[in-house]
């Protein structure tokens, strides 16, 4: 256990010592900010109905600024391994004695929780903003709703930044996991309208990794689906995604 840490460790050291490595954060935090300035100088609030905790809700919309959070989440993960193949920094990691499945589960969890840094920023510059421009009025429930509203964009970060970390160790490319990611976020609405007549569709991923649709009595793309079966069948996709990275990794020549 005490391995794995380092080797968590030295990731995000990796990732750290890059150059661009705030760029994402700052891209995020004032993207929050103009927008808020819009909602403002427009006086799309005048009415009093909008609270820095709904504001900063609103932001994880997965079509909004959760969609340029979710890009963010997909550049960060495409390079991880990639990167590695590209420089042959690969080889170091491998002749340390470590195993194949240990450095691709702490590169894989370093991918997770710095998609969730990048969501923990935009929640805490969305209340702060939001709230000093709009107030922070209903603490209880608004909080309650802004944290619910991350942690499922959250989610939905998780299902497609797994597609692309499985990308970067199929194509060993940066460039073609992140093209490929980004199109599928941007294909996912069209595929599901196109596909939602036919009874398979309910057994595909893209339906249900939009867990938002089932917050305050939403409507589900496909008919007749629930939370539980929406959980089960992400569950399942993304075991199948992790297995295929994994078995890919450990059978390659990396010479």
């Amino acid at each position: 256990m005490r391995s794995f840490g380092k080797l968590l460790t030295n990731e995000w050291l990796k990732l750290y010592k890059k150059r661009s490595f705030f760029v994402p954060y700052a891209v995020l935090a004032a993207m929050v900010l103009f927008i808020v300035y819009l909602f403002k100088s427009m006086g799309a609030n005048e009415g009093g109905m909008l609270s820095g905790y709904e504001f900063s809700a609103w932001l994880f919309n997965k079509n909004g600024t959760g969609q340029m959070l979710t890009f963010m989440a997909i550049i960060g993960s495409a390079g991880i391994l990639a990167k590695e193949h590209s420089l042959g920094t690969i080889k170091l990691l491998l002749i340390r004695g470590q195993g194949r499945s240990k450095i691709l589960a702490s590169k894989y969890v370093t991918v997770l929780l710095y998609s969730l840094t990048l969501s923990l920023v935009t929640l805490f510059v969305g209340i702060v903003a939001g709230g000093a421009a709009f107030g922070f009025q209903g603490v209880e429930t608004g909080l309650v709703g802004a944290l619910a509203a991350a942690g499922i964009h959250y989610a939905y970060m998780i299902v497609y930044v797994t597609i692309t970390f499985l990308l970067g160790v199929l194509t060993r490319s940066a460039g073609a996991s992140i093209g490929i990611g980004m199109m599928i976020v941007l294909m996912e609405g069209l595929l599901v309208q196109l596909l939602s007549r036919y009874a398979f569709t309910k057994y595909l991923l893209f339906p249900h990794a939009d867990l938002s649709v089932y917050l305050n009595g939403g409507t589900p793309p496909v008919q007749g689906v629930t939370l539980p079966f929406s959980l089960g069948v992400i569950f399942v996709y993304l075991a199948l995604f992790l297995g295929a990275s994994f078995v890919t990794f450990k059978k390659r020549d990396v010479a």
